[in-house]
């Protein structure tokens, strides 16, 4: 089976081979809770053309998205080295294709594999650094410059410029009002950013929304975030040749990186 979710195409050829036979692929609703802070982590979902919100919650019951996970990531890979709880509601932000695997059946394939204990410290790492930057882009920008960097990193994750999100979600995400998206979704659909429908947002201009966004979304496609992840030359090339043998539509690439990045 071949996947388009970015840390199961980093695992080596023979890794996700013996992946492959314990995923199941599922489909998920817009909405759907995964995980409640304090429950057990009992099955790892890695998103194909969704997208999972992780969200604290506070005693009065409102909300903060700390992080988002899409095709390049993967929700409760820190079961695999034991069992462990969830710190935050998991909640399904986008609908579409995920592949799963039981808790268990992972933490096996972890024990024995050298290169998806690696996977899981890499990306931990990098959820880590997300929240802390979500974290100071919520104390600092305005929830206009946040919306356009939540759409640009949220269709980078899915790997579509057309969202299906409802402006009362959004809201949600952000931590304001419905009224105020609103008038946000106007105004970058007037400078021609975006088109909104009926809870449907297409990107119409990424140079547009990336010029009002505010630095967050730069500082999350930082290169040394992309290494760690190890999308570098190395499995740039490796990719190229599984594109080549597999030509999957919702397969792309990493973003290229040039040899100044390396200096």
């Amino acid at each position: 089976m071949l996947s388009s979710n970015h840390l199961l195409l980093s695992l080596p050829a023979a890794v996700r081979e013996s992946v492959d036979r314990i995923v199941e692929p599922v489909s998920l609703k817009q909405g759907l809770v995964l995980l409640e802070p304090e429950q057990p982590i009992e099955r790892i979902y890695f998103p194909e053309t969704g997208m999972i919100s992780l969200l604290v919650v506070t005693r009065n019951g409102d909300t903060v998205e700390t992080s988002i996970i899409g095709r390049e990531g993967a929700l409760g890979l820190q079961r695999g080295l034991g069992k462990r709880r969830s710190d935050t509601r998991a909640m399904v932000q986008i609908a579409g294709r995920f592949l799963s695997i039981a808790a268990h059946e992972f933490e096996q394939a972890s024990a024995t594999t050298a290169s998806i204990r690696e996977m899981i410290t890499l990306y931990t790492e990098v959820l880590w650094a997300e929240a802390q930057q979500n974290a100071a882009c919520n104390a600092i920008h305005d929830a206009s410059s946040r919306l356009c960097r939540w759409l640009l990193q949220s269709a980078q994750s899915v790997g579509k410029d057309q969202l299906s999100l409802t402006q009362d979600f959004m809201g949600h995400m952000l931590g304001v009002r419905r009224t105020t998206i609103t008038q946000l979704a106007q105004e970058l659909q007037r400078k021609g950013a975006i088109e909104y429908r009926r809870g449907n947002i297409s990107i119409l201009n990424r140079a547009t929304l990336e010029s009002y966004a505010c630095e967050c979304y730069q500082i999350a496609r930082d290169e040394k975030i992309l290494r760690k992840m190890g999308f570098h030359r190395e499995t740039q090339a490796s990719w190229a040749n599984l594109a080549k043998e597999h030509p999957v539509a919702s397969l792309r690439l990493p973003p290229k990186l040039n040899d100044s990045q390396y200096a």
